[in-house]
């Protein structure tokens, strides 16, 4: 009876969440803080990946698979290279703005590959990360990802500060991601423009 009761709570806890989303990203934290940290906060950092079959649909990774491993990734950078302890620290938190990823060549079923991530400059609101799939038997980056962190209750300069114990001048913003910056500037005038609140304002 209790085993009934067991496996059928089981069974519930699986139909209403996402448990491997959990249970990896439990594993993902395990292991970046039995590794060495990164003192360096810019500085690349890989994870390996092999595409498997609840990754895929027609043979190859499943677009939104992409993000959810560039998900993983941030949470090992960010406890490797000190960002989350600051975090906490300032007691503040850190929140995806916006995505933009390109597709360049499927990754195939059994595939393997490296996803490189790192912290590539900040405004006075959000981190800037640039994410890349790299394929490991021929080194072709098969997808990029640009993402905007931003900082609630802090700021990018006060988590700098904290790590690095000194005013630090983030890096110049490559063309290509202030193109898609400017994209996000001026999809928010216009969705503010829509809801009135530019008028609000004032």
């Amino acid at each position: 009876m209790w085993l009934l009761l067991l496996l059928a709570a089981l069974l519930a806890l699986f139909c209403s969440l996402d448990v491997w989303y959990f249970v990896r990203a439990a594993a993902v934290f395990v292991r970046a803080w039995l590794q060495p940290p990164v003192r360096d906060v810019t500085a690349e950092q890989v994870m390996t990946g092999r595409v498997a079959p609840r990754d895929i649909d027609m043979c190859h990774m499943n677009n939104a698979r992409y993000l959810r491993e560039c998900d993983f990734a941030r949470f090992s950078l960010y406890m490797r290279n000190g960002v989350f302890k600051a975090l906490r620290a300032l007691k503040a938190s850190i929140v995806v703005g916006a995505t933009t990823i390109r597709y360049r060549r499927p990754l195939c079923i059994g595939e393997s590959y490296e996803l490189r991530s790192r912290v590539v400059t900040w405004d006075d609101k959000a981190f800037f990360l640039e994410q890349r799939f790299v394929s490991s038997k021929d080194g072709v980056v098969c997808a990029v990802m640009y993402c905007k962190q931003a900082v609630l209750r802090s700021s990018p300069d006060n988590i700098m500060q904290y790590l690095c114990k000194r005013k630090v001048e983030c890096p110049e913003f490559p063309e290509d991601l202030q193109h898609w910056i400017n994209f996000i500037s001026a999809s928010s005038q216009n969705l503010r423009a829509e809801s009135g609140l530019q008028e609000k304002n004032k």
